[in-house]
């Protein structure tokens, strides 16, 4: 997707039943913006990652665990995901 462009998030996200669906917005040499839409119940395992994660609820309630420290994110909540550490996350409840 073109930088210099508005974004309506819910114009571009997906959500799926019992899925995780992805959207990449922006891939660069030195990282990507990739939206995630999870059904209730689904997640993403245990994986590292060479760059910062930013995460960003948008709806429901999320558990991220990161090095194994967990961490229950709500609607409007943020969080940042070190780089190579250990993390996951997992769709608790969505509205």
């Amino acid at each position: 997707m073109e930088t210099k462009k508005v974004i309506n998030i819910e114009d571009v996200m997906v959500y799926e039943e019992d899925s995780v669906k992805s959207k990449t917005i922006i891939t660069k040499p030195k990282g990507s913006v990739t939206l995630f839409g999870f059904d209730k119940g689904q997640g993403i395992s245990e994986h590292t990652s060479p760059f910062d994660a930013f995460v960003h609820i948008l709806d429901g309630l999320a558990e991220i665990s990161i090095s194994g420290e967990k961490y229950e994110l709500k609607k409007g909540d943020i969080l940042i995901m070190p780089a190579n550490e250990p993390h996951a996350s997992h769709c608790v409840v969505i509205h």
